[in-house]
């Protein structure tokens, strides 16, 4: 269906709207549906299904083919309004799933460039990045991700070419009297959401309420900007876009209304379909009761072969789970899985601390009433298990006080439970960026990042082995009871000899703070690992994150640039964060400011190593780069660090 209008609608887009769009769907037909569909988005029964269960990622999005005008022109700040609603059910083949839920979205695009198939609603790259186009989200979010700082697992938010919420709201509806009433999105139930764009105020009113219930006077989530005349372009698709990962989830619209010139029209929900998991309280037809009745004679006999392989299947789950040889060659201490079950509570949702592409930690409490962190990791073979187990026996051998520490593991089946000591304070994003709950001064700023100074200096210089963590950002830098500051997250981590050459055939970690070797080599080597922590050097100094969003593409700011080019200026100390004013030297924040460009010099070859990184920060006995020679290396000058370092004049020739 989209190849045989897609020439029809690309010549609508090319012309200028001249009359309003207005338009109400009740239900959906496959045969002329009149919207597009992109990527896995259908009409299935009547609705709009947007992403399918048997791709293991999926995306979908559906748009109206027609631009809504939103500017006079593309540099104007005026807007235009619009009014919608629309009927939408998110329902999880297990209710216990985690999963994303689904937005309404106006875009300049239909095909976002470089969306992730299964992460961020199908239209970002990821959470550093910032899209590429004008585009402006309202999620309704039924999973929570601290990393984006999402309030609950059933939200609403308002998301500016962004994944975190500029604003939130919890799910629900205020009813006569004025009382809140939760509304859960990811129950299967029809939840009835209008939407009004005032252009005039900048001011986006979201409502949502079960389907029946009439439209509350007041709306669930009310946010006013004009910034938000920076993410509307002159015209833009409306539709709605959802995603998922290997939790299946039905992300369904069953009915929408839209309107630019007034309120949108009464969608007529009486004949609506309704979905649920199936449920024992279903009344049973005649044919059904036949069926039952035939079927008893049948149900004897299948009983006892069902009782058989319920026995045979616990005894080789029993057999499974039994430690084998192998595993008593590793350390640290195996812990059992009812004891780690009992620690947090069965994995509790509020027991939650975070959730990843390695799988989701929790916070525990065993029997000494010792704090702990519970990562559960799958496994596909036992192949693979058992060589991970060898990776992550090595990893536990790693002792240092500015690393998370690893207490133990446990194994079931082939899921791993890797079991870390509990940081309180999170993770150090969380203190320097935005508008934070507690500002974390200079002075704490300094101690952590000598902290994970001597923490990577040990990885790569301090144990029997090289460990290349792959993934130093500063949400990977985890905060202790005093606040300081431990490398955490090995899930990425390689090992080597200290004579090995690493090798390796994908790039991972975080966009941002790769190295940009990476992009043509794909090898990732301490040097890599000290351009990471450099970038997060400067996001410390700087309160600002590798990458800035701007209103448009080319207005994204790089903050290895920015800082750059203000050395060259002459003005380095302006880069440093306004919060911090008065709470440094200028000289001792230039000498931060300048390793950290050092640190991130293009030529891996030139950068410091973590050695002399911590004679910086820390102020070791080990000699530290001069001063002249870091101001070379700021600038990116094409020096060898080594050979000047060498030739360095000692005191005595001064």
């Amino acid at each position: 269906m989209t190849c045989r209008y897609s020439l029809y609608f690309f010549l609508i887009c090319l012309l200028p709207p001249c009359f309003a769009i207005n338009f109400l769907f009740n239900s959906f037909n496959s045969t002329d549906p009149g919207v597009i569909f992109i990527n896995d988005a259908r009409v299935d029964s009547s609705v709009l299904l947007l992403t399918n269960d048997s791709n293991q990622y999926s995306l979908g999005r559906v748009f109206y083919p027609t631009r809504v005008p939103m500017k006079q022109t593309q540099n104007s700040t005026a807007l235009s309004s619009f009014s919608t609603s629309f009927v939408f059910s998110v329902l999880p083949e297990i209710a216990s799933s985690p999963g994303f839920g689904l937005t309404f979205v106006l875009s300049n695009w239909t095909n976002p460039p470089n969306a992730i198939a299964g992460q961020y609603f199908g239209l970002f790259t990821n959470a550093t990045v910032p899209f590429q186009a004008p585009l402006l989200v309202v999620e309704f979010d039924t999973g929570q991700n601290t990393e984006f700082n999402d309030p609950n697992g059933n939200h609403i938010g308002i998301d500016l070419n962004n994944i975190e919420s500029d604003e939130t709201a919890s799910a629900g509806y205020y009813n006569s009297s004025g009382g809140f009433v939760p509304v859960i999105m990811n129950t299967g139930q029809n939840v009835h959401a209008w939407i009004d764009f005032d252009g005039s105020e900048f001011e986006i009113n979201v409502t949502v309420a079960p389907m029946g219930v009439s439209r509350p006077s007041l709306p669930t989530l009310s946010y006013r900007n004009p910034a938000i005349a920076n993410y509307v372009s002159a015209e833009m698709f409306v539709g709605f876009s959802a995603s998922k990962t290997t939790w299946n989830e039905a992300q369904r619209i069953l009915a929408w209304s839209f309107s630019d010139t007034g309120t949108a029209r009464e969608i007529n929900t009486t004949n609506l379909p309704v979905f649920n998991l199936p449920s024992s309280s279903d009344s049973l037809s005649a044919g059904v009761i036949a069926g039952i009745a035939i079927g008893c004679v049948v149900f004897l006999a299948i009983c006892g072969a069902a009782l058989y392989w319920f026995w045979l299947k616990n005894k080789l789950e029993d057999e499974e789970d039994e430690i084998e040889d192998w595993e008593l060659e590793y350390w640290p201490h195996r812990f059992s899985y009812e004891e780690l079950s009992q620690a947090t509570n069965n994995f509790s949702g509020d027991r939650l601390l975070g959730s990843g592409g390695f799988g989701k930690v929790y916070k525990g409490i065993i029997s000494n009433n010792t704090e702990i962190a519970v990562k559960c990791v799958n496994h596909d073979s036992k192949q693979g298990l058992r060589e991970f187990m060898a990776e992550i026996s090595s990893m536990g051998r790693l002792q240092h006080k500015n690393l998370v520490q690893m207490r133990g593991w446990c194994r079931k089946a082939n899921e791993l439970l890797l079991v870390y000591d509990y940081m309180p304070n999170a993770s150090l994003d969380r203190y320097i960026f935005n508008v934070p709950k507690k500002l974390m001064n200079w002075q704490q700023r300094r101690q952590v990042l000598s902290d994970v100074a001597e923490g990577l200096n040990y990885l790569h210089h301090g144990w029997d082995q090289v460990v290349i963590h792959r993934d130093i950002k500063s949400s990977n830098i985890l905060l202790d009871s005093e606040m300081r500051g431990r490398v955490g997250d090995f899930g990425l981590a390689k090992l080597y000899s200290h004579n090995e050459v690493p090798n390796t055939t994908r790039v991972v970690g975080t966009l941002g703070y790769l190295a940009p070797e990476l992009a043509t080599t794909a090898v990732a080597t301490a040097a890599s690992d000290v351009y990471s922590f450099g970038v997060v050097i400067l996001e410390v100094a700087c309160g600002k994150r590798p990458i800035q969003r701007g209103s448009h593409e080319e207005e994204d700011m790089v903050l290895i640039e920015c800082v750059r080019d203000l050395y060259v200026e002459g003005t380095l100390v302006e880069a440093a964060d306004v919060r911090l004013k008065g709470e440094y030297g200028v000289e001792e924040m230039e000498t931060v400011l300048k390793l950290g460009l050092a640190c991130c010099h293009p030529d891996p070859e030139k950068r410091p190593s973590m050695k002399e990184v911590v004679a910086v920060l820390v102020g070791e006995d080990v000699a530290a780069p001069p001063m002249e020679l870091l101001t070379e290396l700021a600038r990116g000058g094409e020096i060898n660090f080594n050979e000047a370092m060498e030739s360095t004049p000692g005191e005595d020739e001064k």
